[in-house]
């Protein structure tokens, strides 16, 4: 009996549910499941993310880049499942957004304009 995931065109899955279906995937399929794992599954999401721009420099589809980049979105939020499992991610997400949209324009870009960091260092 294979898990089966049925989704409406109106529906949209918040990380939440993502993890939640995330993880009957990994029990289904026996992939790893235990948190001395997540180390296995940040190094996943980090073959995946190059998978993706190797996808992007060769000109590949955009649903294959797009692929490449749901399989990292994957193991990071399983790898969350494991490392953080009382925190919300929905919550997290949009408190760090809120942060984010906090800080100053380009904060931590400044390699992007050099005459930004000299006027910095006086």
């Amino acid at each position: 009996m294979g898990h089966s995931f049925q989704q409406r065109e109106s529906d949209f899955l918040h990380l939440e549910e993502m993890k939640s279906e995330i993880e009957k995937l990994v029990i289904a399929k026996g992939f790893y499941n235990k948190p001395e794992d997540i180390p296995k599954k940040l190094l996943f999401a980090f073959i995946e993310l190059g998978e993706a721009s190797d996808a992007w420099k060769k000109g590949q589809p955009q649903e294959k880049i797009a692929e490449e980049l749901i399989d990292v979105v994957f193991y990071i939020l399983d790898a969350s499942r494991l490392a953080c499992p009382d925190m919300n991610m929905d919550e997290v997400f949009v408190k760090k957004l809120a942060k984010n949209l906090g800080r100053p324009y380009q904060y931590g870009e400044g390699h992007r304009n050099p005459a930004l960091d000299e006027s910095k260092k006086h």
